[in-house]
């Protein structure tokens, strides 16, 4: 990695291209046009994808886009990529990872999705499913490269991250952009966002949201650094986080949502989908007050400190995060998370036969009843008297997409080719994911927030503005 890091810095072709983020355009957040023009691309045309993580959820996102031309993948353990394909118990190939493996093996290879982005020229658009470490990294240099881009929630690692996409994302509305939050594309997701606007349950002033992660290592010490597998390239892996952390199996593949520097925490994973309906149908704007409570973090040697420690370390075990949305259209609405496999507590006319899954849902309380689903916007359920008779009424206001939640990468696909609009675009993806972010800062800070969602900044509290950025790995800048 490092020999590519002093070559790609002294090219001169390579200067050139990010010359153009090094003066006025990185000055002004946003890149004016990108370095190579987009392909146009007809409804009948195959698009060029590109993947960068190739393995876990990519492949599952792969899976969906055999019917595309796969030219390239960059993953940094080809070994883990081959077990995404594969059944564990036989050892054969899953039945629906038959075409995708077809399709990885007549592609390049690269560990390093910089080098690919910078050698490949037959690139239509790029896939992104790494650590959320890495999403604005890639995002941003695909974008450069006028290459639509699909990137998995959550869609970056911090609010700067995400109003510099945003910005590059307006600058160039030729590009197609899509979050991975599949279930904005669900059938009962959108059902559920038509009731709200329709005010089935009247006037919406509290939600409650809650997940059953982390189902990884969280609220524990750092372990010891011990030797990663021989396909694995560890420092790449790393990449843009700014640590000098040896491997352990607690960060990669699968465990690194739990640590600061490589993940967002339980917020960061499930809140691009189960935020994401309260903050679609009621369109409340970026919150103005933020606070999380929570259990200790690793490290802290007395029950009562919960304050972050010095070091970095992994994310408290569980988190209660309150948002207050004080400029929201329809006036001030209250949000509650809660992860950890807490539940919200039960409120008024809740039906005492009636539960909440532990495995993740939303609730939102209205002037006349309720509405409550799971975590992808499925199985809505209204509770109120004649509230399902007012339902009858609201009309399909949203367009359904074809496949609905198994259908938003393809979604993605016939936008790229003109057929349709994308899903989940940057233009509003963004938004949701700062809202999400300004829970994580609000958990590092350990003090409530208040913020100026027009400046992007935090108001009341100037040493937490830090947690809304962060330091890069030479070679890895945004």
């Amino acid at each position: 990695m490092a020999d590519y890091e002093m070559t790609r810095r002294v090219d001169p072709e390579g200067m050139t291209r990010r010359g153009l983020l090094g003066t006025a355009a990185a000055a002004a957040g946003l890149l004016a046009s990108p370095a190579f023009a987009a392909r146009t691309i007809a409804a009948s045309d195959k698009v060029n994808i590109a993947v960068i993580g190739a393995g876990g959820q990519g492949a599952s996102n792969m899976s969906k886009l055999t019917g595309m031309n796969i030219v390239a993948t960059a993953d940094v353990d080809y070994d883990h990529v081959l077990a995404a394909l594969t059944d564990s118990k036989t050892g054969k190939l899953k039945p629906d990872r038959v075409a995708l493996k077809d399709a990885y093996d007549k592609t390049e290879r690269f560990a390093d999705y910089r080098k690919m982005l910078d050698s490949r020229k037959d690139i239509d658009a790029v896939l992104i499913a790494t650590p959320d470490h890495h999403h604005a990294p890639a995002a941003r240099r695909a974008m450069e490269r006028g290459y639509h881009v699909f990137v998995q929630k959550p869609l970056t690692f911090n609010i700067e991250e995400s109003r510099k996409l945003a910005d590059l994302a307006k600058a160039n509305p030729g590009l197609i952009t899509q979050m991975g939050n599949q279930g904005h594309s669900g059938d009962d997701g959108r059902r559920v966002v038509e009731l709200i606007r329709g005010h089935v349950i009247g006037k919406v002033t509290e939600v409650h949201v809650w997940t059953n992660r982390p189902v990884w290592p969280q609220g524990v010490p750092r372990p010891a650094a011990t030797t990663p597998p021989p396909s694995l390239d560890w420092q790449t892996w790393l990449g843009p986080a700014n640590i000098d952390w040896g491997y352990n199996a607690d960060y990669a593949h699968f465990n690194w949502r739990g640590w600061t520097p490589f993940g967002s925490g339980a917020l960061g994973d499930m809140g691009a989908h189960l935020v994401d309906f309260p903050f679609w149908a009621l369109d409340p704007g970026l919150p103005t007050k933020v606070e999380t409570r929570h259990s200790r973090w690793a490290g802290n040697k007395s029950l009562w400190d919960t304050k972050r420690p010095p070091e970095i370390t992994s994310y408290p075990l569980a988190s209660i995060c309150r948002y207050e949305f004080g400029n929201a259209k329809g006036g001030p609405l209250h949000m509650t998370w809660y992860d950890g496999g807490l539940l919200p507590p039960t409120p008024p006319g809740f039906p005492a036969t009636m539960s909440m899954s532990g495995d993740g849902g939303v609730l939102f309380v209205g002037a006349h009843g309720m509405l409550m689903h799971e975590t992808y916007g499925e199985k809505p359920v209204l509770i109120g008297a004649g509230l399902e008779e007012k339902a009858k009424k609201i009309p399909h206001s949203i367009p359904r997409i074809q496949g609905g939640i198994s259908g938003h990468e393809m979604n993605w696909i016939r936008a790229i080719r003109g057929e349709e609009k994308g899903s989940c675009p940057f233009e509003y993806a963004t938004r949701l994911n700062e809202t999400m972010n300004l829970g994580v800062v609000a958990l590092q800070a350990d003090h409530v927030i208040e913020y100026d969602g027009v400046a992007g900044k935090v108001t009341n509290l100037p040493e937490a503005n830090k947690y809304l950025s962060r330091q890069y790995r030479p070679g890895w800048e945004l």
